[in-house]
């Protein structure tokens, strides 16, 4: 059995689509930072997207445990000409809108699918689950990726995954049993 525990980097306290632009995040909660790393299995590996908001959580957490290189495949949605627009100045709003209620194959102008950051975050938790079987993983990401992951383990639609919440700093709990994910906790805050 491995387990995955899916960590949402710190705030931004960004008001607007952040998907591969490189913001820093906001460690200064240090008690949170504590009761997280408290909350995590000391003997996992950890892992996160290259991106400096979660790279730099992963950092803030990692104390003894062995910090695995930073994957870019674990990144947030690519958001495209979307990028950085809040929902209400965004272009191209008939097709922002369709992009939330019916998730999929539609993507943003120069940005990805649904189904595009489904199959990339999958295939890099395969991978790792490949290549260390049976272990502990924190992987620190962003909240597309782990709802991406949320839908498989709970095997419901894109559209479901959206209604999960995943707050800055929480942890969703999933493991896998040899042959298909299970949902632990989606969204705990410890």
């Amino acid at each position: 059995m491995s387990r995955f525990f899916w960590v949402r980097h710190g705030p931004t306290h960004a008001k607007s689509m952040v998907g591969w632009t490189d913001l820093p995040a906001d460690l200064s909660d240090t008690a949170q930072i504590a009761r997280l790393d408290a909350h995590l299995p000391q003997d996992a590996l950890i892992v996160s997207s290259d991106l400096a908001r979660a790279r730099d959580t992963a950092n803030a957490i990692t104390g003894r445990r062995t910090r695995l290189p930073d994957d870019p495949a674990l990144r947030e949605i690519n958001f495209g000409a979307w990028e950085m627009a809040q929902f209400d100045t965004a272009p191209h709003p008939e097709l922002l809108r369709a992009f939330w209620e019916t998730p999929g194959d539609l993507s943003a102008p120069e940005g990805e699918s649904w189904n595009m950051i489904q199959t990339r975050v999958s295939t890099a938790a395969a991978a790792l689950l490949a290549a260390h079987p049976g272990r502990d993983i924190i992987a620190v990401a962003h909240m597309g990726a782990i709802l991406t992951q949320v839908q498989t383990a709970l095997g419901i639609g894109a559209y479901e995954a959206f209604g999960h919440r995943i707050d800055n700093l929480s942890v969703t709990s999933l493991r896998h049993d040899g042959s298909r994910w299970h949902a632990d906790a989606i969204n705990h805050l410890p």
